[in-house]
């Protein structure tokens, strides 16, 4: 991986735009929930974005998270301390397909490189989230940590009608489309002709 000088001109704006979106107590917040789920043998991070990136860079970190999340049924076998970076890379992926498959929706995802080089720290923590918020709804027994650190993501109310009941609605004029009761085309005239004005005496 070639080391990148510093960004000049839209690159660096752009990227300037892109590490204002980190939020420094979020950090804070995830960093207490990783060490509730995984234990303190995961250590704990320098404060900053550069300690968040260097904890979780090697992908060790997030694979025993979401082992965590799992229970019994662990999705990540082998998690091992790599000095090489493909070696990393791939463990962050792995820890992203199995994010996925645990509920987290693609737009939630962050990118390898999001991670990896620093590009969009703030992705990596809207990962987190989404994923925080998954367990927590999930109430598996498997959540660790204070469950008000993530909000409940909605669920599915489903509903099942009746024949009779989807037939009764079909009889039901919705009050913005106007009701037509007590109206009549008295008085009207036809269409395009002058409206006739008579003058009693």
């Amino acid at each position: 991986m070639a080391n990148k000088g510093p960004a000049y001109g839209l690159s660096r704006e752009v990227q300037s735009k892109i590490d204002r979106k980190y939020d420094q107590e979020l950090e804070e917040r995830l960093v207490e929930w990783t060490l509730a789920q995984c234990g303190s043998a995961v250590g704990r991070p320098e404060s900053g974005k550069l300690g968040f990136q260097n904890w979780l860079k090697d992908g060790c970190v997030l694979c025993e998270l979401i082992n965590s999340l799992y229970g019994a049924n662990k999705p990540i076998k082998n998690i091992k301390k790599a000095q090489m970076a493909f070696k990393q890379m791939e463990q962050i992926s792995m820890f992203l397909k199995a994010a996925e498959n645990y509920g987290v929706t693609k737009t939630d995802m962050f990118q390898t490189v999001d991670l990896f080089e620093g590009k969009d720290l703030a992705a990596v923590q809207r990962t987190l989230m989404a994923l925080g918020c998954l367990a927590v709804t999930k109430n598996d027994g498997c959540y660790k940590g204070d469950p008000s650190w993530f909000h409940k993501k909605s669920q599915e109310n489903r509903r099942d009608f009746s024949e009779e009941q989807l037939s009764e609605g079909k009889n039901v004029i919705g009050l913005q489309m106007g009701t037509n009761k007590g109206a009549s085309q008295a008085g009207m005239t036809g269409y395009g002709r002058p409206r006739q004005i008579i003058n009693n005496p």
